[in-house]
């Protein structure tokens, strides 16, 4: 073998080297390519799922807080409307209060009335003796009724009426001097204790009106915002 032919062998090689390489190398680029596009992919959908995720979350949040707000609301709305209701009934009631006031400044009908709670506490003390309380400007007038009361008990009764003693000392708190006096005062009407002053019957027209309004709340209610409300 020439010297040509041995040049023309290694040139042979290279170019089958080279063609062997170049082919290599594309596959290796391909390859790579590939590889390249797959993690791209992955990477983007990775933060597609963070992005996603990331929105659900803050989605969440604002349902959370306006669900939160929504609540803060109607608890808000359900308070004013319980206020509202409450200062209507309120004002019922004051205006018996203001009734039962001037029932009290009638002399002849507050007199009838005041005998009659006499007689009513006596029944419910049960008592062969009380004490009777009044206002200091009402007792004149108590020690008066004594006696038509007792008398009106057995009468009513068919019983004999318990014995009655007027404390002259301890009174009741003086009568409002308005019609929105709402402090320390007394309406009118009697307080009724045992002699050792254990049970007491308090058959003022304040507590009178107390009682009425809470054995008639229901009513009142009704009357005021409708059946449903009379039940809450």
């Amino acid at each position: 073998m020439n010297e040509l032919e041995v040049e023309r062998q290694i040139e042979q090689m290279v170019r089958f080297i080279k063609q062997e390489a170049e082919e290599k190398a594309n596959e290796i680029r391909v390859s790579a390519e590939e590889e390249f596009n797959l993690e791209k992919l992955q990477l983007l959908e990775q933060e597609k799922a963070k992005i996603r995720k990331d929105y659900e979350r803050r989605e969440s949040q604002v349902d959370v807080k306006k669900k939160i707000e929504y609540s803060k609301t109607l608890n808000e709305v359900r308070l004013r409307v319980l206020a509202a209701r409450e200062a209507a009934i309120q004002t019922v009631v004051h205006e018996a209060r203001v009734h039962v006031r001037k029932v009290a400044r009638d002399a002849a009908a507050y007199r009838k009335l005041v005998q009659d709670l006499m007689v009513q506490a006596m029944h419910k003390l049960g008592e062969p003796t009380a004490v009777v309380r009044c206002r200091q400007v009402d007792l004149a007038l108590v020690r008066e009724l004594v006696e038509p009361a007792r008398a009106q008990y057995a009468a009513q009764y068919g019983a004999a009426a318990p014995t009655l003693t007027v404390d002259a000392k301890d009174h009741l708190p003086p009568p409002p001097k308005g019609d929105d006096d709402e402090g320390a005062s007394c309406s009118g009407g009697v307080v009724l204790t045992s002699a050792d002053g254990r049970i007491v019957c308090s058959n003022t027209l304040d507590d009178r009106v107390a009682i009425s309004y809470q054995a008639n709340l229901p009513t009142i209610r009704g009357a005021l915002f409708g059946t449903v409300a009379a039940v809450h």
